[in-house]
């Protein structure tokens, strides 16, 4: 039980520092995200898990970012994902922050609620991971995702892009989570 309060806490925090970030660059640039087709939602999904793969194999930083930073993008690209599915992209930047933020806010209380069913029924297995597998499972749902997406959408038994993404969200958070017990920074 005391496990569950911790995960709770830290699964807040984590997503607190990546709104903090979203919140930000949404004062930098808007919502210019909104032109984003999902498709290249996902493919910006593959970029930062890719890099996040690459630093774990190589475990060398040309440009000198780490992982936690690339793990952060993956939950905000994630939202905007799930954002972009239901509300459709835009030709130009249609929302303005707070509404932006709003939505955002609705996305991750969705997965903080999905989070808390999975790790009832999964009993806190994903603190026995790797963080590379958090990486490897976020890679496999790019892959799906993109099935899915080039099937224009349609599944036989399995969950959609939504589902998907929501899963990215998650495994990035905690991603998140035991980088910062580990004690690594941005």
């Amino acid at each position: 039980m005391e496990n569950t309060k911790d995960t709770n806490r830290q699964f807040d925090d984590a997503l607190r520092r990546c709104r903090d970030i979203f919140s930000h660059k949404l004062e930098d640039y808007g919502a210019s995200w909104r032109i984003l087709r999902p498709q290249a939602v996902t493919d910006q999904l593959f970029i930062k898990a890719k890099r996040i793969r690459t630093l774990e194999t190589t475990g060398e930083s040309a440009v000198g970012e780490g992982i936690l930073p690339e793990f952060i993008a993956i939950v905000n690209y994630s939202i905007v994902g799930i954002i972009q599915l239901r509300n459709g992209y835009a030709d130009c930047k249609d929302m303005t922050p707070a509404e932006a933020l709003a939505l955002y806010d609705g996305v991750a209380a969705e997965a903080r609620s999905l989070m808390l069913a999975k790790n009832h029924d999964y009993g806190e297995a994903w603190r026995s991971m790797r963080v590379i597998s958090y990486t490897d499972l976020i890679l496999t749902k790019i892959e799906r995702t993109k099935e899915i997406e080039d099937n224009d959408g349609r599944t036989t038994v399995s969950e959609g892009i939504d589902a998907n993404y929501m899963d990215m969200l998650n495994y990035a958070v905690f991603g998140i989570i035991k980088l910062t017990e580990a004690g690594e920074s941005c």
